[in-house]
């Protein structure tokens, strides 16, 4: 269910049948994080420390982390390397809640600051192509190459 509450905000709640264990090691080991998001990926998983992702190629997401209770609840600055981005490194924030379910995750995503509607909208579309993607990956399919790789998204 993809929610949009004013235009700086974008929510996600997304059940996924894997422990939340699983979908935590998904979130903060750049292995696994590759599977489903990026290329590439650095984090120094600490609070305070930084992460690089390189979504699609030319295309740095990058930030710090701010709060990290595993496997509860992961939290960081979100943004992107370019020269006048609208959305710079850390200027927005991401956080992933983590809660048991009798089918094993509810995953609750949410996206905040973002500088307008615009921005929400492409963020959402992007959001809603990783997370199908984390989803799948967390049960155990393989999301195949990313088609955003060799044909990335036009902004």
């Amino acid at each position: 269910m993809d929610v949009v509450t004013d235009t700086k905000l974008l929510e996600r709640e997304i059940l996924i049948a894997a422990t939340p264990e699983t979908v935590w090691e998904l979130l903060v080991d750049p292995d696994q994080i590759i599977r489903w998001m990026g290329q590439a990926a650095t984090l120094d998983l600490r609070c305070g420390g930084r992460y690089r992702v390189e979504v699609i190629p030319g295309h740095i997401a990058s930030g710090e982390f701010v709060e990290i209770d595993a496997p509860r609840r992961l939290v960081y600055t979100w943004g992107w390397e370019r020269p006048n981005s609208p959305v710079p490194s850390g200027s927005t924030t991401v956080i992933f809640e983590l809660k048991p379910h009798s089918n094993g995750t509810l995953l609750r995503f949410s996206h905040h600051d973002l500088p307008s509607s615009e921005t929400v909208a492409s963020h959402t579309h992007g959001w809603n192509h990783y997370l199908a993607r984390l989803t799948q990956v967390a049960t155990g399919v393989d999301p195949g190459d990313d088609p955003w790789v060799t044909n990335p998204m036009r902004e």
